[in-house]
């Protein structure tokens, strides 16, 4: 994210730090030609991230334990997920299934960021998070990672007993493109009768191609210079109707909703505007706009205020949307 013209004043002076950061890490990557495919990309990435998070993200808190293990989905019929928990529950528990950030052609719930995030959440919202290690695009465009979130979601039900998952208060989320999957998962479910107690919807890309004021102030300078491509990456010719969230005919029947926006995000307009539409519909829906942020700013946990504000907001909704 360069510190351009476009920037607002408002904009963090630990953000700008944030920002520079990006530069200087990326600079020192390998750079590969797009002929290369995905795989580099993937790994200059990852590379990115663990950088940046071991400067900016709070270390994963004491007092959670975490865990490896397999949940249904994938062409091989598993899928790697990582389990986080307070260390002190005891028996069932309100869970999230989890699906990571990462533009749809990256992410893992290896990265540490999302080990710290998820873990720090668990921690203060008392629900339990199984982040799944979800098909990635190109290789596995829609629907194929919906359907890994739709099937891993129905597996923790199945084994409601053994993984000491509360089947009444079992949910979805995600962060970034993880929110799209989760949504269109959350939707799918529903329509084939299936209950799914909340959707926590974390900078979603609501709609898989430019939309409203913010795409246009912020679609460059802002981290997600090519948001539009990764999305049609990851679409691979589907309707939108049928892969894009806010352009899905019927809303009704879905799970209370909360999404949370950046402010200075190019998504924000899509996500506002999606929570207008469940609003529309009756779902109820609530909406947590992070003042002065960016679409990766709530990362930010180890530097400031503001991100921890995010991850508090974040943990009290989830407490509230998963009592019992």
């Amino acid at each position: 994210m360069e510190a351009q013209e476009t920037a607002p004043a408002a904009l963090a002076p630990e953000i700008r730090a944030w920002a520079q950061r990006v530069e200087e890490v990326a600079a020192g990557l390998p750079v590969s030609d797009a002929a290369d495919g995905f795989a580099p990309r993937r790994l200059a990435a990852r590379m990115l991230s663990d950088a940046l998070a071991q400067e900016f993200t709070l270390p994963v808190p004491e007092g959670v334990s975490i865990r490896d293990l397999a949940l249904a989905g994938g062409d091989e019929g598993v899928l790697r997920a990582r389990w986080f928990r307070s260390a002190s529950a005891r028996g069932p528990q309100p869970t999230m299934l989890w699906c990571h950030g990462g533009g749809f052609f990256g992410g893992t719930i290896d990265e540490i960021l999302n080990d710290r995030t998820s873990a720090a959440l668990a921690l203060a919202s008392g629900v339990q998070i199984f982040s799944l290690e979800y098909r990635l695009a190109p290789e596995h465009p829609f629907p194929a990672p919906v359907d890994d979130a739709v099937e891993a979601l129905r597996d923790l039900r199945a084994r409601c007993i053994e993984l000491e998952v509360a089947p009444d208060r079992l949910g979805i989320g995600g962060n970034s493109a993880g929110a799209t999957i989760a949504a269109t998962a959350a939707r799918r479910l529903c329509a084939e009768g299936e209950q799914v107690h909340h959707q926590a919807l974390e900078v979603l890309p609501a709609a898989l191609h430019p939309y409203g004021d913010s795409a246009t102030r912020y679609g460059r300078g802002f981290g997600l210079d090519d948001v539009a491509d990764l999305a049609d990456v990851y679409r691979g010719g589907a309707p939108l109707t049928e892969a894009s969230p806010l352009d899905a005919p019927d809303l009704s029947g879905l799970p209370p909703a909360l999404l949370l926006v950046a402010e200075f995000d190019p998504l924000r307009d899509s996500a506002l505007a999606y929570a207008d539409r469940l609003r529309e519909v009756d779902v109820p829906t609530t909406v947590h706009l992070g003042a002065g942020h960016v679409h990766g700013s709530p990362g930010l946990t180890a530097r400031w205020q503001g991100a921890r504000d995010w991850q508090h907001a974040f943990a009290t909704e989830l407490a509230l949307a998963y009592r019992a």
